[in-house]
């Protein structure tokens, strides 16, 4: 028997592989997490790992209802924001469904192609035949912020047919949370949040997401138990009051990126333009000897390939002692 069985998505995140094949120390802007995180004071005390995580995550589930206005009910979790989709995608593509449709918009995050195939769903061209429509906002790659009133508008359009629009705001914290579908309660809408991203701690996996209680109860049986361990959720229980203090995050990013945008675009490369951490740059050839000679330099960029776009690299916004680093090495390489 033949199985089209699908391949792993390429991510960017490859620093922590490089500098234990290189021995070297590298900067890696292929990760596009938050330069200037807000400060967490938490404690990682090592008694908790004597005791499984309450597998319910109440007191979590309390924070986030408390700091988002929503019941617990209509909250679920995950390790990290991949396994929530994942999850999602069994119980509303899977096989106990009927195979599903869902409908995506290249270019996009590859995830959620991958998780849909994974459940046995198949993609449709046509997003009013689809049981599924992802979006991601602001999308990955392309930094691209949606309006919330237009995201309301496409809700309507698939609440006619009956279908679930899928919201991944992971990098709305580094954007604007005024545009956010979080505070919406409909059956036909789930919301994906993330702290990765936004508080710069990829090494901590923690996700949560918003949903119709009975669209949430299957995803919170369908996940792994203690999927968020004891200090990953001590992590988010302080994280979680800070999200204000985002805003000076989101100000000093607007400037970087700026600095960033002025700095690729006299080099003769092209800057889409980016509401978030991150830059789509178009360079107009393969790009793969360009990642290749900036690695060389100890620079890693999100080739983009992967995303169907051969001529175009990623970079996310930095510090600006590190950003100015990157801005040189990737002048000697595009001369």
């Amino acid at each position: 028997m033949v199985v089209d069985f699908p391949k792993r998505i390429i991510h960017g995140g490859t620093g922590k592989l490089q500098r234990e094949k290189t021995n070297k120390s590298v900067l890696d802007f292929s990760a596009s997490v938050n330069p200037f995180p807000p400060k967490v004071d938490w404690h990682a005390d090592p008694s908790d790992l004597s005791y499984y995580p309450d597998d319910t995550y109440s007191e979590l589930k309390d924070r986030i209802g408390s700091v988002f206005s929503r019941d617990p009910a209509e909250i679920c979790v995950g390790n990290g924001s991949i396994e929530i989709i994942r999850v999602f995608c069994s119980v509303t593509l899977g096989r106990t469904c009927g195979n599903g449709r869902y409908f995506i918009e290249p270019p996009t995050f590859g995830e959620y192609e991958l998780s849909a195939r994974l459940a046995g769903a198949d993609r449709t061209p046509d997003a009013d035949a689809a049981d599924v429509c992802f979006v991601c906002n602001p999308n990955n790659p392309t930094g691209t912020l949606q309006t919330k009133s237009n995201l309301i508008t496409r809700l309507e359009r698939v609440r006619r047919h009956s279908g679930i629009l899928f919201c991944d705001e992971a990098f709305i914290g580094l954007s604007d949370p005024q545009q956010s579908l979080s505070d919406i309660r409909d059956p036909h809408l789930f919301v994906l949040h993330s702290l990765t991203k936004s508080f710069s701690v990829p090494g901590l996996r923690i996700g949560f997401g918003f949903g119709n209680p009975d669209l949430i109860e299957k995803i919170e049986t369908a996940r792994s138990p203690w999927c968020v361990n004891a200090y990953a959720e001590t992590f988010a229980l302080q994280a979680l009051l800070h999200l204000d203090d985002l805003a000076q995050s989101r100000a000093a990013i607007g400037k970087e990126r700026d600095r960033l945008v002025s700095g690729i675009t006299n080099l003769g490369l092209t800057c889409q333009p980016s509401s978030v951490n991150y830059l789509l740059v178009e360079c107009g050839r393969n790009v793969g000897p360009l990642c290749q000679a900036l690695a060389r330099k100890n620079i890693l960029v999100r080739d983009c390939t992967s995303f169907g776009l051969p001529a175009s690299i990623r970079i996310a916004v930095r510090t600006p002692d590190e950003n100015s680093q990157m801005l040189e090495a990737l002048a000697s390489c595009v001369r």
